[in-house]
């Protein structure tokens, strides 16, 4: 029993069904390494320091004072740069934690939800067997209602690719063990009524939008923290 403790506090394993989990040592240098697009670059937050990673690098460093961030987010990234320019990034740096977003330029860029689901598979594959990172990947929100397309002739049809790549998403999600955060239908219930939360350019999320997701994120990472 020692030495599964030592284990469990030592990486990121741990759990009764091979869950993995951050570790129980809160001395821990846990490296969290961010992998997606513009959103986890931070476009349409006022400051680097407002954009969810840095947020949710917060609340971490909050468990995990030695913690580190690799923000390897790039704007205009799809899922095939994922894969080809931030995924060996990633692997080399040994992460702990891994948060992926991605997704919304597939979408807009045409790109078949077969490809998508083919790539997504090979990241968090690679993730899965490559590193002994906890990895928490979040749902796309819902296109629809940003500005940018709520009154478009695009709107039907961006609204019906984002449910067919949530699900390939969620289909690999849970293939791999990846701990799975709906902002879909948190974006469908609050951006409604929350219109502060899209920034100015009608898209991408404000400071107040990042403050959100990264709340919601939080809550994903935070289901992965062993108790002490």
């Amino acid at each position: 029993m020692l030495a599964l403790a030592g284990l469990v506090a030592g990486c990121a394993w741990g759990g009764h069904n091979g869950t993995r989990l951050l570790p129980a040592d809160r001395g821990a240098a846990v490296m969290y390494v961010a992998l997606g697009d513009s959103t986890v670059e931070g476009v349409g937050a006022s400051s680097p320091e407002r954009n969810y990673v840095s947020r949710v690098y917060a609340r971490l460093r909050s468990v995990y004072p030695d913690a580190r961030l690799a923000n390897l987010g790039v704007g205009g990234a799809t899922s095939a740069h994922v894969l080809v320019r931030q995924l060996d990034r990633a692997i080399a740096l040994g992460p702990h934690l891994v948060t992926l977003s991605i997704g919304p330029n597939d979408i807009t860029g045409r790109v078949s939800v077969e490809t998508y689901e083919k790539n997504l598979e090979t990241i968090l594959g690679r993730l899965t067997y490559g590193t002994t990172a906890v990895v928490v990947a979040n749902l796309i929100p819902d296109l629809g209602v940003t500005p940018r397309f709520n009154g478009s002739r695009e709107r039907a049809t961006v609204a019906a690719r984002t449910v067919r790549f949530n699900d390939a998403l969620a289909r690999r999600a849970r293939a791999h063990g990846v701990q799975l955060v709906d902002l879909y239908a948190a974006s469908q219930r609050e951006v409604p009524l929350r219109p502060e939360l899209i920034g100015s350019d009608g898209y991408h999320p404000s400071d107040a939008g990042y403050a959100r997701w990264a709340e919601l994120l939080w809550e994903g990472v935070e289901a992965r923290i062993v108790s002490q």
